[in-house]
């Protein structure tokens, strides 16, 4: 039966495919991709000419002097064109989602339990806290760091290295035992994480415990919110493109403890109800070699930033409360900033690849996922990835796209040929998206995928 794919949505109608070239000069982020490919071409360019001379004396001492060996030498020399001046194309080799012991499992009964023993909230934020679980569209399964409800005491740098600790190598771990790709292989290394910014970095603390390579490109992406995750992939993208034939790695995290806000401030709780314990790493290879194991190919990725319009760029921000306890504020326009961000770039990625197969909204919640799906005339069946991980993970940050699309793989949906669409939101405010095809049928892991039972 022949698959059903779905179209992209553009105000409501069903966007269609462009024949001919994309046109550059009405999208920056097309300008961006153009920019790139000339850099990248003359940075070949130097390499190529290196060798340009001494090839060009041996092709005419072949045609003059054997000119039996004309014909394969010039097939040769084409490959050789196309090798230097073709750039290659990202591959996603593999992915792994942390999934934390049981002991860190909490049902919403248990949430507001451990919230009143805690102490450090009154009647009122405790009816909150409670109200807007139950309408979360979160499960009974999802994990959180019991240290942020133990009574008098104040969460603390420490808590926060050991659960990035703790949920960045198990991702990590899991990753390298699936490619089975040594660290000394990985030339870069892009970690982001929101709120949790340390000194040494949380990429520094990688490398150190993995013992990576002296001279490892790495970043640490701070600050960027729950959409970091697809600027990530953006800049390995880049930086591997810029250093042909090597691996990146991506963590995408946030450190629920230092999320978290301990005070009565009823617009800084609700974050509370819906971050939960998550980590993604992804590994990214530019080696043409590779495609044959890889399980993806890059197809497009578009972001859009709404930080220049001040209603857009206050609607999620860190906030300190009269007593100065931290908390994460999220205004009552987010979704409307939110919807007009995803118009922008939809308009944007619909002149690039205007249809999929299968969709990765992030799971930040149930109204959000609500709106987004009536926004875009989704059905059921195209927001299941979604739904099912914010009941089961609860709201995993950046991660959370990469959960949906391991829940896609659970399931058996992802063929040969299927493009999926993750689409990230986050502070400032950005909206991003990255489109990946299927280069084989993948069977439902074995391992390494945190739906298995």
């Amino acid at each position: 039966m022949e698959k059903e794919a779905t179209k992209l949505m553009n105000g409501g109608v069903e966007s269609k495919s462009r024949k001919g070239l994309p046109n550059f000069l009405g999208s920056t982020v097309n300008l961006k991709y153009v920019k790139l490919g000339y850099i990248y071409l003359l940075s070949l360019s130097h390499t190529f000419c290196f060798f340009l001379p001494p090839l060009l004396l041996l092709f005419i001492f072949v045609s003059r002097f054997l000119p039996i060996l004309a014909y394969p030498v010039s097939i040769f020399f084409l490959l050789l064109f196309y090798h230097f001046l073709t750039p290659s194309s990202v591959f996603l080799l593999d992915f792994s989602c942390y999934r934390p012991p049981d002991h860190f499992k909490i049902t919403k009964s248990g949430f507001i339990e451990l919230a009143v023993k805690s102490g450090n909230f009154n009647e009122t934020s405790i009816e909150l806290q409670r109200k807007v679980l139950d309408q979360s569209g979160i499960g009974e399964e999802s994990y959180m760091p019991r240290v942020v409800f133990k009574p008098g005491h104040k969460v603390n740098l420490r808590d926060g290295r050991e659960e990035a600790a703790m949920v960045i190598f198990g991702a990590i771990d899991e990753l390298l035992a699936a490619t089975k790709i040594s660290v000394k292989h990985i030339k870069i290394l892009v970690l982001n994480c929101g709120v949790l910014n340390t000194t040494p970095s949380l990429s520094a603390m990688v490398i150190n415990h993995y013992k990576l390579r002296h001279n490892t490109e790495s970043y640490n992406l701070g600050g960027m919110g729950c959409g970091a995750g697809i600027i990530a992939i953006d800049l390995a993208k880049d930086l591997l493109n810029a250093h042909q034939g090597s691996y990146a790695l991506v963590v995408s995290t946030e450190i629920v403890s230092f999320t978290w806000y301990s005070g009565n401030d009823v617009t800084l709780l609700p974050p509370n109800c819906s971050f939960r314990m998550g980590a993604a790493a992804i590994m990214l290879s530019s080696r043409r070699i590779d495609r044959w194991r890889s399980k993806y190919q890059l197809m497009q990725l578009v972001r859009t930033h709404k930080g220049m319009d001040d209603t857009s760029y206050k609607s999620m921000e860190l906030r300190e409360d009269r007593e100065g306890k931290q908390g994460l504020y999220v205004s009552r326009d987010v979704m409307e900033v939110a919807r007009r961000a995803l118009k922008a770039n939809i308009t944007t990625l619909g002149r690039l690849e205007p249809s999929f197969e299968h969709i990765c909204v992030l799971a930040s919640s149930k109204k959000v996922l609500d709106e987004i799906q009536k926004d875009l005339k989704l059905t059921e069946e195209n927001m299941e990835a979604s739904r099912r991980t914010l009941e089961r993970f609860g709201n995993t940050s950046s991660s959370s796209i990469w959960y949906e699309l391991a829940y896609l793989e659970h399931k058996g949906k992802m063929k040969r040929g299927d493009k999926v669409w993750q689409i990230g939101f986050g502070s400032g405010f950005k909206c991003n998206s990255v489109v990946w095809k299927a280069l084989k049928n993948i069977d439902p892991p074995r391992h390494n995928n945190p739906w298995n039972l």
